[in-house]
């Protein structure tokens, strides 16, 4: 008996040693814009005031373009999404990217309020702010829903519309990375603002690409450490808190710009039955399905996707 009490006894000790092995290994405290500006904010980074934020933003390529193109990243991502269609683009074009708040390194709202209609106030002040009277609008997953909205919302402000595997429409996922269902339990929110395994970014970033094969350590640590600018986690849990449900895919058929869908046949995320559903409401839309591609194409295979897009933007 005394020998059973003293192998439990050391099953549970070994057991408290995994658990806190477990937790040291996975804290994760925030980290400052100041420690992470050197490597995520080189040139062309810039720091923009707007609506009390100081917001990352790369403003490249053609000064002269009347109307630049604006890139809107998706959900936990940030500008450098964009870098391989801006170094392509900005040959003949003025390529806006940044951070959207509560992402990269712009940081959380500082009011709190995440709701699409905040976003888009925020991208109308941006713009004024970069002296953009009319612009291209381009957007990727949430970026593309608050592509469509500003564009809804501020018709004479967009030229051309780009949706890449936009958000707008209700939708069953069978495939959200494990990052997006965490984030949405609020009993887990004081864990999540302090723990974040490397790990389950890894695992977060396959889950949307085509082929996960193709994420690298250095594409983990871009998503890894960026999450960790300070207000990040708390903002992203804030976000899904405040996703609003409803009827607001109704105004899609209002659109009336030239736009281009672009989509990737195996985004589990937001599956393509979504971008048939844009190309049906928005009237003389061109949808472009890539059958190998994830819920991030751009990203996943930049060059022929961006190739789509300078045809587009060449008509």
């Amino acid at each position: 008996m005394k020998r059973l009490t003293k192998l439990v006894l050391l099953l549970i000790a070994l057991l408290i040693v995994a658990l806190a092995y477990g937790l040291l290994s996975s804290w994760a405290p925030d980290r400052s814009v100041a420690d992470l500006k050197p490597r995520w904010a080189p040139a062309p980074s810039m720091f923009v005031a707007v609506d009390g934020m100081l917001v990352h933003v790369r403003d490249q390529g053609r000064r002269d373009d009347p109307t630049p193109i604006v890139l809107l990243h998706g959900t936990s991502a940030s500008l450098h999404t964009w870098e391989a269609w801006a170094a392509v683009l900005q040959d003949k074009h003025r390529v806006i990217s940044l951070d959207l708040p509560g992402f990269g390194l712009t940081g959380p709202f500082p009011d709190g309020n995440y709701s699409s209609a905040h976003y888009t106030d925020f991208l109308v002040h941006l713009l004024n702010q970069l002296q953009v009277t009319q612009a291209v609008i381009a957007g990727n997953s949430l970026g593309g829903q608050l592509a469509w909205q500003f564009a809804v919302a501020e018709p004479a402000r967009v030229s051309k519309l780009i949706l890449v595997d936009a958000a707008g429409y209700p939708r069953s996922s069978n495939k959200v990375p494990i990052g997006f269902r965490l984030a949405q339990f609020p009993a887990l929110a004081p864990l999540m603002t302090k723990m974040l395994p490397r790990s389950m970014i890894e695992s977060s970033v396959r889950n949307v690409y085509g082929d996960p094969s193709k994420v690298s350590a250095a594409l983990i640590d871009r998503y890894y450490e960026l999450t960790l600018r300070a207000g990040n986690r708390q903002a992203l849990i804030e976000r899904f808190k405040q996703t609003e449900a409803g009827d607001s895919y109704q105004r899609i058929a209002q659109i009336k710009v030239p736009t281009l869908i672009l989509w990737g046949g195996l985004d589990g995320l937001i599956p393509p039955i979504n971008a048939e559903h844009f190309k049906r409401d928005i009237k003389g839309s061109r949808l472009v399905m890539f059958p190998e591609l994830g819920h991030v194409p751009h990203e996943e295979a930049p060059l022929p996707t961006v190739a789509t897009v300078q045809q587009f933007l060449d008509e």
